[in-house]
């Protein structure tokens, strides 16, 4: 039984949580309802899944809040030259600055915490160069076919949901079944290791920052095209939240191990129990923060506690 536990507590956790709001709550389980958690919780699905992959190399990247906010305002201004600009545009200039991340952490030694963090403030102050301060706010024409992306729906579910399960689920495959996905875990685990045992370490570090700095971008590009605009208040924290979620799915902050369903479960339950404190709309907004915060901490701790306890034979 502990054993369970200390594989799968986040789902458990999830599926409590769930079943509790289900029947305390008549609207969380309304069509209405899930489609908007889905919705919202697509943006930070994607970008915690290149959170997933820096973190299980045994790095981190502070830089994907500030990275997805200047992707969305970059892809609302690209939005007025067509669909491939709008898209690409953000791709191109936040897997840059994902790369030049890789980069000086791969060949230069430096740590990532310093690196993300420079890179945090120049897309900030990038962002607000090209938006003036932020006073300026680029804005996606009502006749833009790049609106569909975000506001597109499948059987009710908006496009994002899907745009992020098929990411998830290649991630998935590539970190489990791929020689990269092994080399991810390697250099994490015992890094040194890898380097005698002649896997591309270096490689493999650029490659995943980069991945990060382009899954920021896309995340911004379908915020933007959901809110029809760059906005440029957006993604503050959103860093934080995301290594909490991978966290929160059993990935350790140390390397070496992760999975990127468990970043999904871990994204689930985050954003269920924001949607618990809407639901009961009597919390101060000043207390949800602290209320939501506090509940996460008691999930960490209470599989970190698990994962410390061995298994009876």
């Amino acid at each position: 039984m502990t054993g369970v536990l200390q594989r799968q507590g986040a789902a458990i956790a999830l599926v409590l949580v769930v079943a509790v709001a289900w029947f305390s709550f008549p609207r969380f389980g309304s069509l209405d309802n899930l489609r908007d958690l889905a919705l919202q919780s697509s943006f930070l699905a994607v970008i915690a899944l290149g959170m997933t992959f820096v973190i299980i190399t045994g790095g981190i990247d502070l830089s994907v809040g500030s990275v997805y906010a200047l992707g969305g305002v970059l892809a609302a201004y690209g939005s007025q030259y067509g669909f491939l600009v709008a898209l690409a545009l953000p791709l191109a200039v936040c897997g840059l600055i994902g790369f030049v991340n890789g980069v000086l952490v791969a060949r230069t030694k430096m740590a990532p915490f310093i690196v993300t963090l420079a890179s945090l403030l120049f897309a900030r102050g990038l962002l607000l160069a090209i938006t003036d301060e932020g006073s300026n706010t680029y804005r996606v024409p009502a006749d833009s076919a790049f609106i569909e992306l975000g506001r597109g729906t499948i059987g009710g579910f908006g496009y994002p949901v899907f745009i992020a399960a098929v990411l998830c689920v290649i991630g998935g495959i590539v970190l489990r079944r791929t020689r990269f996905g092994q080399s991810v875990f390697a250099t994490g685990g015992a890094e040194q290791s890898a380097l005698l045992m002649g896997l591309p370490v270096a490689r493999t570090k650029i490659t995943v920052y980069t991945m990060s700095g382009v899954l920021s971008g896309l995340a911004g590009a379908l915020t933007a095209a959901y809110l029809q605009s760059g906005v440029t208040v957006i993604g503050v924290g959103t860093e934080l939240d995301a290594i909490s979620v991978v966290v929160i799915g059993g990935t350790l902050l140390t390397g070496g191990a992760g999975t990127v369903l468990g970043t999904v479960i871990g994204v689930g339950l985050r954003n269920v129990i924001q949607n618990i404190i809407n639901q009961i709309g009597t919390l101060d907004s000043n207390y949800q923060s602290v209320v939501s915060g506090a509940f996460l901490l008691v999930v960490v701790i209470l599989q970190r506690s698990l994962a410390r306890t061995k298994p009876r034979r």
